[in-house]
């Protein structure tokens, strides 16, 4: 018997648009930040915009999102932009991102734009409301390191902040959502198989039932598991640090004053050990007991996560998310706890228009998650609104002819029409 598909999307250009309006422009830009980083966007206008709506992602490509003609046709124009490590985040630093959204606000602001939106979808949300918390901060009160404690002043930077804020479909950042996902029951990192059956959530006994039968997880076993995958997201960020700080510790004897003094051989290996780049390779992250039990953060969504309608399976595959990561992308991107992309800490400093866009059938970004953005901003000037859609903006099976992206595209620009006028 053949394997089910294991997919839920057959592309990964889904959060792409189809086409542009023919009446559009469309121009490349270079970006280089102050610390000289590289990377683009592209600008869509069609003359006389006075407010740019900008997107982006730490990995994913912005440059044709879906809502990008709605918002032409409205009279906004739109930035997408592609931070320095585009379709990999395997070396992502989330710090270092904000220097490249920086670099393209500078852009922006010269273009005579009067007003810039950041619209954050998924990983654009933490990423967005990181950069937006940072901007408010007047030096010297900003971040001087990164998660993994390199230097890396933010406060030598210019950031100007953005006019408004959209959260669309996003969680509440990639370190928290993963460590909702990671599978607590691997017991040997370096084993893909080994398990502990009593923190397997597809173990029967747990109360996981066949597919596409709802599971039903006992609030001992939950908290159990809860505990145990905050635990193995510890574990994972010491393995991290023991990796950075093995390297730094040969970085300092190349450093030191007698270096030139020790012999060949000796110096030849210190400096292979200084410059060593090391990769985790992180087993088994596709294991929210909600992706099978519907009564956990109760939504319209169906069986299964946004990537796999057999998330049994697809936990065991070489795709998901951080699957491989470097020791600093680790601890800046996915670790939930010592990532700073995290949208309810930073998004209660933020005092910028917000709104908040829930998809009811997301199968990673549940309502209540939205609901506790909208609680935890500081905006005084905030709304939610709920669409029906899956995560990517396509209408639920339930409803096909209801919600979905021309719904969202509504929403957000009649919010936008209030506050900040198009042309």
């Amino acid at each position: 018997m053949p394997l089910p598909r294991l997919g839920r999307y057959p592309t990964l250009g889904i959060i792409n648009c189809d086409a542009l309006p023919p009446d559009a422009r469309h121009e490349l830009i270079r970006v280089q930040a102050e610390d000289r980083g590289e990377s683009r966007g592209v600008l869509h206008t069609k003359g006389g915009e006075r407010t740019v709506v900008c997107f982006m992602h730490p990995r994913a490509d912005m440059t044709r999102h879906y809502l990008t003609p709605y918002l032409l046709d409205a009279g906004y124009a739109v930035f997408g932009q592609e931070g320095r490590w585009p379709g990999n985040d395997v070396a992502c630093i989330h710090e270092m991102l904000l220097a490249d959204i920086a670099a393209s606000m500078k852009i922006l602001r010269e273009r005579g734009f009067q007003h810039i939106v950041f619209v954050g979808n998924s990983g654009g949300g933490s990423l967005y409301s990181f950069y937006q918390a940072q901007a408010v901060t007047q030096p010297p009160g900003r971040l001087t390191d990164t998660a993994a404690g390199d230097p890396y002043d933010l406060n030598r930077f210019e950031m100007p902040p953005a006019d408004a804020l959209v959260i669309l479909a996003a969680h509440l950042g990639e370190g928290k959502y993963l460590e909702k996902s990671i599978d607590p029951s691997v017991v040997d990192e370096n084993d893909p198989l080994s398990c502990d059956p009593a923190l397997d959530m597809y173990n029967p006994a747990n109360g996981f039932s066949e597919p596409f039968q709802p599971s039903k997880y006992g609030a001992e076993f939950l908290a159990r598991y809860r505990a145990a995958q905050t635990a193995r997201i510890a574990r994972l960020d010491a393995i991290a640090r023991q990796q950075i700080e093995e390297q730094r510790y040969f970085q300092e004897i190349a450093r030191s004053a007698n270096f030139d003094a020790m012999p060949f051989a000796r110096r030849n290996f210190v400096g292979r050990r200084a410059v060593l780049g090391s990769y985790m390779v992180i087993h088994r992250t596709e294991a929210n007991p909600a992706f099978t039990d519907p009564s956990i953060n109760p939504s319209s969504r169906d069986y299964g996560s946004i990537l796999s309608p057999r998330p049994d399976l697809f936990n065991y595959t070489e795709f998901g998310f951080a699957k491989y990561m470097t020791p600093r992308g680790w601890l800046s991107t996915w670790s939930g706890l010592s990532s700073r992309a995290s949208v309810l800490d930073n998004i209660a400093g933020i005092t910028a228009p917000t709104l908040v866009v829930n998809y009811t059938g997301d199968h990673s970004i549940y309502p209540v998650d939205s609901e506790a953005v909208l609680s935890h901003s500081a905006a005084t000037d905030k709304k939610i609104v709920h669409i029906d859609a899956d995560h990517f903006g396509f209408p639920l099976p339930s409803k096909p002819h209801e919600g979905g992206r021309p719904a969202a595209a509504r929403a957000i620009i009649e919010w936008m029409r209030e506050r900040l006028p198009a042309r």
